[in-house]
């Protein structure tokens, strides 16, 4: 073992050397002096020999030679867990703004005229902030967006669109989900077919998604930025006029 250990070390001193030696011959030639790139190396000395330490990020091994269901290979699902490091902001998202409008309309919205007229305003203000981001979604990113806002807001995608809108445009939009074999009905289930989707959740509680993402693709996860997590609408009341 310290065979190798001397061996290393060697072939990393001599990289160092050859690396100043060409530093030199580049210097000599242009004339100038040139800035070296990177960061120092810790290294320890014992008896003689110098040994190099560097720090490197944590990531996720997996087993090999295990069926995937068993090992839990997750970069045989690298389709999902792209998607999923893109879409669950909005979802997280969602569930602020869906209690932001929950409250709003409990303290504020008395009449149903003044609840009707801030959900207006609301939707206005939702399809400014996220139509363009919905756009450039792909189907298979808005099926999971309507799984995870399920799952954050406790409501299936037609619950919601009865909620807040009406029964009728809840139905309305079910029946064009089922031209497209959708559901809008259709629950999130994380001990059934969510199940996948739930261990990636958990995943991103417990804060280990950036070194999870990495252990797939070997790159840091690219972060979502949206615009805010709070809304401007708000329910408008008539001022009471003094005779």
């Amino acid at each position: 073992m310290k065979k190798i250990a001397v061996i290393i070390v060697a072939v990393s001193a001599f990289c160092a050397v050859a690396a100043g030696q060409s530093a030199e011959a580049l210097s000599a030639v242009s004339g100038s002096a040139r800035v070296p790139k990177g960061y120092p190396m810790y290294y320890e000395v014992h008896d003689g020999d110098t040994t190099f330490f560097d720090t490197l990020d944590p990531i996720w091994v997996f087993p090999r030679g295990r069926g995937f269901k068993k090992s839990g290979d997750w970069r045989r699902e690298y389709r999902l867990v792209y998607n999923f490091n893109k879409i669950y902001p909005y979802a997280l998202v969602g569930r602020k703004m869906m209690a932001q409008v929950d409250s709003t309309i409990a303290a504020d919205a008395s009449k149903r005229s003044q609840r009707n007229q801030y959900i207006n305003q609301v939707e206005k203000e939702l399809l400014s902030l996220f139509t363009a981001d919905i756009k450039n979604m792909t189907t298979s990113q808005g099926l999971l967006l309507m799984r995870l806002v399920d799952r954050e807001c406790g409501m299936s995608a037609f619950e919601i669109i009865k909620e807040y809108e009406s029964g009728f445009a809840a139905n309305f939009w079910q029946i064009v989900a089922k031209l497209f074999s959708q559901d809008l009905k259709t629950r999130y289930d994380p001990k059934g077919k969510d199940a996948k989707i739930e261990e990636l959740v958990q995943v991103w509680d417990a804060g280990q998604w950036d070194q999870f993402y990495y252990s797939v693709f070997w790159e840091a996860p690219v972060k979502t930025v949206i615009k805010t997590d709070r809304l401007n609408s708000e329910v408008k009341k008539k001022s009471s006029k003094k005779h």
